[in-house]
């Protein structure tokens, strides 16, 4: 079995004459967080929707597993073991932890109605297994009582419910103080102890530098820098090394116009 989830083989997709993402290759491990980082336009948004499946690529090849597979599409993306929570997290405030875990895809028992009390065992294990230990934490309460931090983790636990080997964390941690910060931290630490990856997507450097044992640059929808953390000593020497690398890249444009 291969020690990858996925690969990516020089993967392209266009927007009219706009190369979103220009010949990517990557691979993601297994049990690893993997940060993708890059200025805007870089082409992280439309990568991370041809690893969903939301957009087909171009040209390229795409391997699940050591398998290469064709026609990839959203529907065999989620069915290999890969989700993605976005920004906004996509929850109904409103509703409770377990709804919002279980909304579309409930529980059922042999009579074909919801099956409430499996339903609430299964959000408290979740919960659990990521890391909420609060004593007043309880599966039914409102997703609107709980914190920022909090509320990534209702979006983390049901990505773990899908079953998912990779979660794609789009800007996890924008608007978060520190402390929040730490709690989404502290969730994808408890995913990747149990064999499962992250992609960690962020503007902000430092927390990307902070929880990411290994990183994927972007620079014009191409990948510029792959590094372990061992390589680079500290977030100011990536942030340095992004910007030298935009600059070479702004001369090159210059130098060909």
């Amino acid at each position: 079995m291969s020690e990858y989830i996925i690969e990516l083989r020089n993967v392209t997709k266009s927007f009219g004459n706009v190369n979103a993402v220009d010949g990517v290759s990557l691979a993601i491990k297994r049990g690893e967080v993997v940060g993708l980082i890059g200025d805007n336009g870089a082409g992280k948004s439309t990568l991370i929707k041809v690893l969903s499946g939301v957009h087909k690529p171009d040209s390229g090849e795409i391997y699940l597993r050591g398998e290469k597979v064709n026609h990839w599409d959203s529907a065999k993306s989620r069915h290999s073991g890969i989700e993605t929570v976005y920004q906004d997290r996509a929850l109904a405030v409103q509703q409770s932890i377990t709804r919002n875990i279980f909304m579309g895809r409930e529980i059922q028992n042999r009579f074909g109605f919801v099956d409430v009390k499996k339903q609430y065992q299964e959000a408290n294990r979740l919960m659990r297994e990521i890391g909420f230990t609060s004593k007043v934490f309880d599966p039914e309460s409102p997703v609107a009582t709980l914190s920022g931090g909090e509320r990534q983790g209702v979006a983390i636990a049901r990505a773990l419910y899908y079953d998912a080997d990779l979660i794609i964390l789009d800007e996890p941690t924008t608007a978060l103080s520190l402390t929040e910060t730490n709690k989404v931290f502290s969730f994808i630490e408890n995913v990747r102890a149990q064999g499962r990856s992250i992609i960690f997507i962020g503007h902000n450097i430092y927390h990307v530098y902070d929880i990411a044992e290994r990183f994927i640059v972007l620079d014009r929808g191409q990948v510029v820098l792959t590094s372990d953390k061992s390589e680079v000593p500290s977030a100011e020497h990536l942030i340095k090394t992004m910007h030298d690398i935009a600059r070479m890249g702004h001369a090159e444009m210059k130098g060909a116009a």
